[in-house]
């Protein structure tokens, strides 16, 4: 137990992503006992013990996202491709919400005969 609070005060170890703005890394070490895990030194002796690089999409979408003001400028294909991916798989999302919802009434139809007539008068409404 002394050895792991040593550890975990020790000079230099950064908790928070936030304390790495600004610092020049020096280095990127990887870890034997995690793939993908490595230590990133910094030149000011700091260093953060790094997990894998999970590329689950949300999370990386939302990384792109949060970082695009810095990213942008450097890489503004990869935006303009992204941004027309992005445009796509939300009309992919509508595409598919729209046929859920038709698919629902479809198969209410017999179950549920007044839904006809209701659906009639909603459109009704719409004009």
């Amino acid at each position: 137990m002394e050895k792991v609070a040593f550890m975990k005060a020790f000079p230099g170890l950064l908790r928070h992503w936030e304390a790495l703005a600004g610092k020049t890394v020096e280095a990127v070490t990887p870890l034997k006992s995690k793939a993908g895990a490595a230590a990133l030194i910094c030149t000011d002796g700091s260093f953060v013990v790094l997990p894998p690089l999970t590329t689950e999409p949300y999370e990386l979408g939302e990384a792109l996202q949060a970082a695009r003001s810095y990213l942008e400028p450097k890489h503004p294909e990869a935006y303009l491709g992204y941004d027309q991916l992005l445009k796509k798989d939300k009309d992919a999302q509508r595409t598919a919400r729209l046929e859920n919802i038709l698919g629902a009434i479809r198969n209410n139809m017999e179950q549920i005969p007044e839904l006809k007539d209701r659906l009639k008068d909603l459109v009704k409404e719409w004009k």
